[in-house]
Order: structure tokens, then C-alpha cells, then sequence
């Protein structure tokens, strides 16, 4: 399936909706959710819709999907969260802080997570992905001090 939009006008949107939810808002950004148990943040812009629906906190798994009119055109799975020995309700409050910070920096040219790099104090995020907005995958990890602290595997691209 071709997309019903310009392929640069879909990228603009998937970037601004992924910076205007989650990496700006947390789970503040949360509306009502279809599915019991979950968290579901949205996105619109006139006949675009972002909807990011995932279940868990310190581990979580979810799927984004970006749809045209009612017509799901894009989607991404995802699973990961925390490395133990992360046990502390603050140690997880600064490494989602720090994960927003990073996903706040997505950018056209990879509009899946955050972007190949991001430091800020004792954390370093790193996204490594293979392919394109058609179809992807990747891992992303944040170390603290050159410790592992989070990591999470996603896969998406356009649904045909």
C-alpha cells in the first residue's frame, strides 16, 4: 500500500507527534485508553492520528500506530525498560527523565526513537537501527556511568 500522503509531509508528523506525547508530557500526555491496563498517549493533525497504547512501568511493552482518515498506515512494536539493579522509584524517575530528554531529539532522517547518541551528565543514550521508515528495527540502551540501566528492541515500518 502507497502512502495517501507525501512521504515527507508523514515523516514531519511522526516526528512532531513522537516529540508533542511521550518525550515532552511522560505519562501526563495519557488520554483514556481503549485497551483495560494501559496507557494510551495521542497525536493529532487534521486527518493524521498518532496513537501510542503500552502496558508497564519499570518493563513495558506497546505499539504505535500512525493512521490516515481511520486507515492504520505506519506502525512500530516495542519491549524493554530497566536493567536491575535499578530498584528506586527515583533512580527510575531520572533514567525516564533522561529517556524523554533523548527522545525529545528525534529527527526526520530517523524518525523511530531517539537519535544515534545523546549525553547528559553520567547518562549516554545510544540507538542503533537498521533500514528505513518503510521497515526497521533497532535496539536502544541508556548507561549510567558505563553501567547499563535500560534497553528496549522496536520494529515497525508501513503496513501493506
Amino acid at each position: 500500500m502507497a502512502l495517501p500522503i507525501s512521504h515527507d509531509t508523514f515523516v514531519t508528523f511522526l516526528v512532531n507527534a513522537k516529540r508533542q506525547t511521550y518525550a515532552a508530557q511522560g505519562d501526563e500526555a495519557t488520554v483514556a485508553p481503549l485497551l483495560l491496563g494501559s496507557r494510551q498517549l495521542e497525536y493529532r493533525d487534521r486527518a493524521l492520528l498518532y496513537r501510542d497504547i503500552y502496558f508497564g512501568g519499570a518493563y513495558f511493552v506497546g505499539q504505535e500506530t500512525v493512521y490516515h482518515d481511520s486507515l492504520a498506515i505506519w506502525a512500530m512494536g516495542y519491549a524493554g525498560g530497566l536493567i536491575a539493579p535499578i530498584i528506586s522509584p527515583l533512580e527510575m524517575g531520572q533514567v525516564y527523565e533522561f529517556l524523554r530528554a533523548a527522545l525529545g531529539q528525534v529527527a526526520s532522517e530517523r524518525p523511530y526513537r531517539g537519535p544515534r547518541i545523546f549525553r547528559d551528565g553520567a547518562y549516554v543514550y545510544t540507538d542503533e537501527s537498521q533500514g528505513d521508515i518503510d521497515r526497521f528495527s533497532g535496539v536502544e540502551t541508556i548507561t549510567r556511568e558505563d553501567n547499563q540501566v535500560y534497553q528496549l528492541r522496536y520494529s515497525g515500518g508501513l503496513l501493506r
